[in-house]
Order: structure tokens, then sequence, then C-alpha cells
């Protein structure tokens, strides 16, 4: 039984590399691997619910990517959650084109009868892509020394919409922007 669903945005070769060598770094230093094992992709998620008919909304999904362009995606911090899951992340600089992405996916998924948490809403939605995550708080330090030392901003493009199930996490589909055919 899954937990819930996810979609994500995925990025280019050249930024999805990126994030990787950061997780890398980290399964190589024994901080924190879930990604990896997880077979996450690097992404941003633009919406979460622990509901989501796939079948009926692939459609919508389908068209509401295939009007969308790619967007420039620039990580220019880090930063992490406080919480039992002891993320780290890279942040994008918000830029309207992201921003309008995730409220508009948001309007669509509303419009569909899919109800939106209060942590994916216009008014409060973080946007971030997580580099580790189950940090112990004992190598809290180590691992944003790790951060610091990667050289930021690292820029590229956002090209891809996916839905995942997770957990395990499972790629259920996914759309090139601007794009109308079906990637997997």
């Amino acid at each position: 039984m899954s937990e819930g669903y996810a979609i994500e945005l995925y990025f280019d070769p050249a930024l999805e590399n990126q994030v990787l060598k950061a997780w890398n770094t980290f399964a190589r230093r024994q901080i924190s691997t879930k990604l990896i094992n997880n077979e996450s992709r690097p992404h941003i998620t633009l919406f979460s619910t622990a509901f989501f008919d796939s079948a009926r909304l692939e459609s919508v999904i389908r068209n509401f990517v295939s009007k969308q362009e790619p967007l420039s995606i620039s990580f220019s911090t880090i930063g992490s959650f406080s919480s039992e899951d002891d993320v780290l992340f890279f942040s994008p600089t918000p830029s309207l084109s992201l921003l309008q992405l995730q409220s508009q996916l948001c309007d669509t998924m509303k419009k569909e009868g899919v109800e939106i948490s209060e942590d994916y809403r216009v008014d409060s939605w973080v946007p971030f892509c997580p580099v580790a995550l189950e940090v112990p708080k004992s190598r809290i330090a180590e691992a944003f020394s790790v951060l610091r030392d990667l050289k930021l901003p690292v820029n590229g493009y956002g090209v891809e919409i996916g839905l995942v199930e997770f957990s395990p996490v499972r790629e259920v589909f996914s759309f090139a922007l601007g794009n109308n055919t079906l990637e997997s």
C-alpha cells in the first residue's frame, strides 16, 4: 500500500548530475543514502497527496505539461527542515516561472477535485530539491560543510514532470515539458 503520490519537476541531465554528485558524496561519507536507496530522481516536489487517481488524471497532467515550457532553475542556497526526517536541500532562487508552474498545477488539480494540502498552497509552498534525508543529528554540521564545499549557484532547467508513488518510490509516468508524448 502506498503512502502517497507526488508530482515532481525533473531537471536536464547536467543539473541532475550536479544534484547526484551531492547525493553520492553523502553516500560515500555514509551520512545519508536514502535518496539513492529509494531510487529517487533529483527533483523539486510540486504537489503531494495521500490519494491520486493516476489512471483518471494522467491525461489531465499530460495536457497541462504540454502547455508548459522548460524553465530555468538556479540552486543558489542550501537549507534544512528541522523535522524527524532531517532533510538537507538545495533551494532554487524563486523565479516567477517556477512559482507560476506550481500554482497552475495546483489550480488544475483543484479543478479535478484533488485537495491541495497546506504545504502546497500558493502562499505556503517552499520549493526545494532534497540532497540528504534522515541525516543523523550528530552529523548535521558535517553535512552542511559538505554542501558548502559545492560550488553554488548550480544552474540548469526543469524539463520534465513526473508522477511518483511512494514508498518505495515508483515512477508512474512522466512527460517532457512542452511535449505531448509519453516518456515512460
